[in-house]
């Protein structure tokens, strides 16, 4: 009788890589965000035209070879001021997202770490924190600084912290009662080392692809507040400005809305898939019903 060899497993690496190009979700949300990446990053090198320069000559032209998504008003081409304002949402959704991130993540495990009056209270503040949207926390910050992308970005950021808050701490206490939690805490470890090396490592990717849809949320909070003037103020576009811009001209120039109202729902709609690409590929649940 022979034994038949191993069959060569392969690489946990690879492994994740086919079941990710297998998930359609994952592959179109990552190609529309890389898309939209490169667009950003190629706008602090190059755009087809200065948006600061105006040819009042040219304003509201159509799409042509010169100017493949048309201009507005005062002759700015559109194609340009999308790319730019690409940048500015991107940029102002990351360090909004990276605020919520960077404050709710410690005060959601700790509060799961400590309980009692500590998990209550920090809650209760969150839940006092979480009743005011972004749209409103803009406007009480503008009230008294003014309007501006960095007023913006505080504002979205402060709302993002409850959000990051509540996933923590959920995904911190479904991972306290678990054995090797015991075995750690009767080694003698503190809860703070506990946190720091067994419950961050285990809800990070919760916490990723919770980032990922707060991210998507950023896009569309930072264009709400532009189309209200409270974000990125002229002449910086910005793809909610140029919306607020082109309503009073839908009717004979509508592309000036049509091309910015794309970019914002093929941004949101890529960074949806990639989350709910993500959530399947790293919810162990999820992997084994498939």
């Amino acid at each position: 009788m022979t034994l038949d060899a191993p069959t060569p497993q392969a690489p946990p690496e690879r492994h994740f890589l086919q079941t990710a190009l297998a998930n359609r979700s994952f592959v179109i949300g990552l190609v529309i965000t890389a898309i939209i990446a490169a667009m950003a990053l190629l706008s602090f090198m190059w755009t087809p035209y200065d948006i600061t320069h105006l040819v009042v000559a040219d304003r509201m032209k159509g799409l042509s070879l010169a100017h493949p998504l048309g201009t507005d008003h005062l002759g700015r081409d559109i194609l340009s001021m999308t790319m730019i304002g690409a940048r500015n949402s991107i940029a102002v959704a990351i360090v909004a997202v990276g605020i919520g991130m960077g404050l709710g993540v410690p005060l959601g495990t700790w509060a799961a770490a400590r309980g009692g009056l500590v998990d209550e209270v920090l809650m209760r503040f969150n839940d006092l924190v979480f009743a005011f949207p972004a749209l409103l926390s803009a406007i009480m910050i503008t009230a008294i600084f003014g309007p501006g992308a960095i007023n913006a970005i505080i504002a979205i950021g402060i709302f993002n912290v409850p959000v990051f808050a509540r996933v923590a701490r959920a995904g911190a206490l479904s991972i306290w009662p678990r054995e090797f939690i015991l075995a750690a805490r009767a080694a003698g470890k503190s809860k703070t080392l506990i946190t720091i090396e067994h419950i961050l490592p285990n809800i990070v990717a919760l916490l990723l692809v919770q980032g990922t849809i707060q991210f998507a949320l950023g896009i569309l909070a930072e264009a709400g507040l532009s189309y209200l003037g409270l974000g990125a103020q002229p002449p910086m576009p910005s793809w909610g400005r140029m919306l607020f811009e082109a309503q009073t001209r839908m009717m004979i120039a509508p592309h000036l809305a049509i091309f910015p109202g794309l970019a914002i729902v093929i941004t949101v709609l890529g960074l949806n898939l990639l989350g709910d690409g993500l959530r399947d590929l790293l919810d162990p649940r999820l992997r084994r019903e498939r």
